[in-house]
């Protein structure tokens, strides 16, 4: 939104008119009375919500805006073939509406609904335009019955069929055809018979007739031409610019394009000498083309343009082998198809018939040259709940008869034409005579305007012209009321006046000083401005509280925060509602301080917090009547003796169990009795009386009992002294193994002595039979 305000406040307009071009948020303020010390005249443009809050009144705001207006409306046509009367051709409507005024405002946008359905049983006009070099001489017979069988075949689409004949070769210029003599009456070798070259008759008008179609058809003959490439380009050109020739209607138009060859285009005709572009004219004299030696071969984007113009829908029947190039040349010429023609073009009939089928199921808007600075955009609502937009929102596919699509158009005009005239754009879908006519009128001044006076006595004796509430100024002349020669802005005497003193910048720095007063300069912010005689003033350097100008609760004047009701202070950053300051008793800062600014300052030290509340060395409520409580409910305490006279203040209500202490401000309180007991009350206030509940019973710790503990000790000496034992017992067990197995081991490691002792005689001898063998 400040992008937008900026855009108007930076462009500097200096009228109405101006204004309102910039864009379409911008507005003018014609209350003579709106503009402030230093302001210039371009303040009165502004963006509508900044002209409200700065004051102007809505009677007094110009903001015009566009609109649109449906001049012809005719629906489109309903009715079945079998059915419906025969209609002419300007009695079928296909596309709706068929008029409009679109009131453009400057970057407005207007948009608009078409709707296109198309018609059963809509006349068709085909003309069959033939190569008739020498390589199609086979396809020649095939075509010779075209006539009537593609009439019995149409018959099926429209009852209101026309076709016609037309043949090219070349240009019949040496290097494309031999131009000797004997060449001339025969181009083709060997013993063929062909006709002299041509480069392009039109053999048969558009009609109704078949048989005449295929009489005329049978009688042609082949030619022939030297190169490769033939001369239809020419051909085309023709067929699409000699409509009265041609016998055209304002109906469905197809060209069959037939061939076995690639293309000639603009420049090819140089090698033959010829440098005069094609001038897209019709040239026929006696139905052939009598200028093919004085111009060139047509670009491919001029016959685009010829064959939209004449919404002619190509249908180029081609040879397997140059599919490749006319698919390529297909992508360059809306509106156009691509089919395979059989070496002998036997199945020309179906090919056509596919290709028309193709043809007629697609729509694509076209529109004219737009004025500038207008643009347009397409959204397509398509069949099957399609929606496509960008370059796709010009066309819909898959249409059958019968069915009907929808386009939305969004025209948006940027600048004003010069002459301020208005324009007309025409939409029409590619291959169909309808169109849509769009009449663009623009808003280019505001009304306000026809009402200014010339040479207002207000201006400055007549300087310039009051309208709007504001003068526009005579050429050579300027200020506010154009006071000024343009020759004399910046002499140093008129310097002068836009000084404070003698010793202070031109208009504070922040201005120019035109005519002797300052025009203070704009800000990026529109927001922001400067203001007063020597834009000494300005509304955006008050002091600011919690990062905003005047802590958001006022406004700045001349570098003054004007507060709102309720806030006071340099920067508006002090309250004057007291209810912050308000404690839990609803004492203004619980009768211990005053309020400042929407915050307590405590009078008393001993209590702090943002209402005096908080008190860190002063006794609880519990604490501070425990005595009182404790004398009155169990005639014990410190205050025993002194009772009556101490605690007389105390309402107390005694209740059988904590459960029944009733809910309080204050906290349940638990205070310990001389006799280690714990008594539970709670404390409240009803006015000025000060109640107490007090739990009925003490909570007082219960005496040990003797017998348990002492069994219990008793126990516990044996059990440990059992166990201890049993861990003696355990341990020299461990230990007397430990010898055991270490005895056993060195007594299995001991090493004896084995020899014998000398003195010792054994009482045995033993005596060896030498011949016992041990067997």
């Amino acid at each position: 939104e400040s992008l937008e305000s900026s855009e108007c406040t930076q462009a500097n307009a200096k009228s109405c008119g101006e204004c309102i071009q910039i864009g379409e948020n911008c507005a003018w303020c014609t209350d003579p009375d709106f503009l402030k010390q230093g302001e210039p005249t371009s303040t009165r443009c502004d963006d509508l919500h900044i002209l409200r809050k700065k004051g102007c009144k809505e009677k007094m705001v110009e903001n015009p805006r566009g609109g649109q207006k449906v001049e012809q409306n005719i629906p489109v046509t309903n009715r079945r073939k079998d059915t419906a009367e025969r209609l002419r051709p300007e009695e079928i409507t296909q596309i709706q509406p068929q008029k409009l005024t679109l009131t453009l405002r400057m970057g407005e946008p207007q948009s608009f609904n078409l709707t296109f359905k198309r018609a059963e049983d809509y006349p068709i006009d085909l003309y069959y335009l033939m190569d008739l070099s020498y390589s199609m001489h086979d396809d020649l017979q095939n075509v010779k019955k075209l006539g009537t069988a593609l009439m019995q075949e149409m018959q099926a689409i429209t009852s209101d069929f026309r076709i016609g004949f037309g043949s090219f070769v070349e240009k019949t210029v040496m290097p494309f055809i031999s131009t000797t003599p004997a060449g001339l009456r025969n181009p083709c070798t060997g013993q063929y018979d062909c006709a002299s070259p041509f480069s392009y008759k039109n053999v048969l008008s558009l009609t109704s007739n078949g048989k005449e179609f295929n009489h005329l058809v049978s009688q042609q003959q082949i030619s022939g031409n030297l190169d490769s490439p033939e001369g239809g380009f020419d051909a085309i050109m023709q067929v699409a610019v000699c409509g009265e020739q041609i016998g055209w209607r304002n109906v469905t138009r197809l060209l069959v394009f037939s061939t076995d060859a690639g293309f000639h285009f603009a420049g090819d005709g140089k090698l033959g000498g010829i440098v005069l572009p094609n001038d897209g004219k019709c040239h026929l004299e006696n139905n052939t083309y009598s200028m093919s030696h004085y111009y060139d071969y047509p670009s491919i984007a001029h016959l685009v343009q010829k064959l939209s113009d004449n919404n002619i829908q190509t249908i180029f029947a081609v040879t397997q082998d140059f599919q490749d190039i006319y698919q390529e040349l297909k992508k360059l010429i809306p509106k156009s198809a691509v089919g395979t023609l059989s070496s002998n073009s036997s199945n020309v009939i179906q090919l056509i018939i596919d290709a028309y089928n193709s043809l007629s199921s697609e729509v694509i808007l076209e529109n004219s040259k737009l004025p500038k600075g207008v643009n347009i955009a397409y959204t397509a609502y398509c069949k099957n709940g399609v929606v496509q937009d960008g370059e796709d929102g010009r066309k819909c596919v898959n249409i059958s008869i019968g069915d009907a699509v929808s386009f939305n158009i969004n025209i948006t005009a940027h600048e004003c034409p010069k002459d301020n005239n208005s324009q007309t754009v025409k939409i029409k879908p590619l291959g169909f005579n309808e169109e849509v006519e769009v009449v663009l009128k623009f808003i280019c001044q505001c009304e306000c305007q026809h009402e200014g006076i010339p040479n207002s006595p207000l201006c400055h004796n007549g300087n310039g012209t009051f309208e709007c509430g504001a003068c526009r100024c005579n050429k050579g002349r300027t200020g506010h009321m154009c006071e000024c020669s343009t020759e004399e802005v910046n002499t140093e005497d008129l310097d002068g006046n836009c000084r404070r003193d003698n010793g202070s910048e031109i208009c504070s720095n922040n201005g120019d000083c035109i005519c002797g007063t300052c025009e203070c300069k704009k800000r990026e912010n529109p927001e922001e401005r400067y203001s007063g005689k020597y834009c000494e003033c300005d509304n955006f350097n008050c002091d600011r509280y919690d990062n905003k100008l005047c802590g958001g609760h006022g406004r700045c004047e001349c570098r003054v925060c004007i507060c709102d009701a309720n806030y006071t202070g340099s920067a508006c950053d002090c309250p004057l509602d007291t209810t912050p300051c308000l404690a839990a008793n609803q004492q203004i800062c619980n009768g211990r301080g005053v309020c400042e600014c929407g915050t307590c300052r405590c009078t008393d030290p001993m209590y702090q917090g943002p209402t005096c509340e908080t008190c860190r060395t002063c006794p609880g409520i519990c604490s501070q009547h425990k005595d009182c409580v404790q004398c009155r409910a169990f005639g014990s305490g410190e205050k025993e003796k002194t009772c009556e006279e101490d605690c007389r203040y105390l309402d107390l209500i005694i209740v059988e169990n904590l459960s029944e202490l009733p809910e309080s401000t204050h906290p349940t309180c638990k205070e310990r009795a001389d006799n280690d007991c714990w008594f539970y009350y709670t404390y409240s206030v009803n006015g000025t009386q000060e109640i107490v509940h007090v739990v009925k019973d003490q909570d007082c710790p219960k005496g040990p009992d003797i017998i348990p503990i002492v069994v219990g000790v008793v126990a516990g000496i044996v059990l440990i002294g059992l166990a201890l034992l049993l861990i003696w017992k355990l341990l020299m067990i461990i230990h007397d193994r430990r010898e055991f197995a270490k005895f056993e081991k060195e007594k299995l490691n001991a090493k004896w002595d084995t020899g014998e002792n000398p003195i010792y005689k054994s009482a045995v001898t033993t005596v060896i039979n030498p011949k016992y063998e041990g067997k």
